[in-house]
C-alpha cells in the first residue's frame, strides 16, 4: 500500500490564537524529531481529516513542509471530547537510519473453538506491545490467530506472538494478550446494592486541548503511535508530549 501522505504549512499562531485557525478550517500540530527543533504547523482541516482516520496503528506517514518531505508517526492525536473533531495533532519526524520505540496494537484474527464448541468468552489482556526496530521494518498490526483457544482455560501471552525478525519485543513475554474463560453467572439483581461514593475512585483522563478552550480534548479512537526514545544508542529520543498544553 502507497505511503499516506500529508501537507502542511508552518504556524505562526499559538497558544490561545489557534482557535483562529480552527475557525479558518485549519488544524494546529507539531512537527518534533532528532535534531530538530519542535516546529508548529497547520494542516487542512478537511484534508488532514481524511488521511488521519484512516491511520491505524505505527504507519509511517509522507509529510511536506516547506517543499521538504519527511518520513512521520502520529505521535499524539487530540478530539474535541464532545463533537468528536480533531484539535490538535503531534507529528514525530523519524531517521529511518535510526532505531525508534513505538507501541503496535495486537489484532485478533480467526476464531476460538473454545467459543463456538464450549461458549466460553474471552477476556482481553494487553492490547498491544512495546517494541524496538528501524522505521523501515514497522508493521501496522501484530496478529495472534484465536484457533489455538481449544478449551476454556486456554491462553494466549506476549511470547505466543508471530513478529518479524528485525522487531524486537520489549513487553514482557508472560504478558497475557487473551483468554478463553466460563462465562460469569447471572447474578441476582432484585436486591440492589449500596455502594459508598468513598468506594470509588474516578480518574480523569485526557488533557486540555491547546488554548484551554471549553470542552477538554479526548484521546482519538483508534491505536495512534506512541514514538519514543529507545533505550539504547542509536535510538531516537523523542520528546515526551503526553500531557500538557501545546504550544
Amino acid at each position: 500500500m502507497d505511503p499516506y501522505k500529508l501537507s502542511a504549512t508552518r504556524r505562526t499562531l499559538v497558544g490561545k490564537q489557534v482557535s483562529q485557525l480552527r475557525r479558518a478550517g485549519q488544524l494546529p500540530g507539531v512537527v518534533y524529531g532528532p535534531g530538530r527543533e519542535p516546529q508548529p504547523v497547520q494542516l487542512n482541516t478537511r484534508e488532514a481529516t481524511k488521511i488521519l482516520s484512516r491511520v491505524h496503528g505505527a504507519e509511517l506517514i509522507d509529510f511536506e513542509l516547506d517543499g521538504q518531505t519527511s518520513k512521520v508517526l502520529v505521535h499524539d492525536l487530540q478530539r474535541h471530547s464532545m463533537r468528536g473533531d480533531f484539535l490538535h495533532v503531534d507529528f514525530y519526524a523519524v531517521d529511518m537510519n535510526r532505531v525508534i520505540r513505538v507501541h503496535i496494537p495486537i489484532r485478533l484474527t480467526g476464531t476460538a473453538p473454545a467459543v463456538t464448541n464450549q461458549s466460553a468468552v474471552l477476556v482481553r489482556g494487553v492490547n498491544g506491545v512495546d517494541v524496538e526496530c528501524l522505521p523501515s521494518d514497522l508493521v501496522t498490526f501484530i496478529t495472534i490467530d484465536l484457533s489455538a483457544l481449544v478449551e476454556i482455560g486456554n491462553a494466549l501471552h506476549v511470547s505466543n506472538l508471530v513478529v518479524p525478525a528485525n522487531i524486537h519485543v520489549l513487553t514482557d513475554p508472560e504478558d497475557l494478550v487473551v483468554r478463553a474463560t466460563f462465562q460469569a453467572k447471572e447474578e441476582d439483581l432484585s436486591t440492589p446494592l449500596a455502594v459508598a461514593a468513598t468506594d470509588v475512585d474516578v480518574i480523569e483522563k485526557g488533557k486540555l486541548e491547546e488554548e484551554g478552550e471549553e470542552g477538554a480534548a479526548a484521546p482519538a479512537k483508534g491505536g495512534a503511535a506512541k514514538a519514543a526514545p529507545a533505550a539504547k544508542a542509536p535510538a531516537a529520543k523523542a520528546p515526551a508530549a503526553k500531557s500538557g498544553a501545546k504550544k
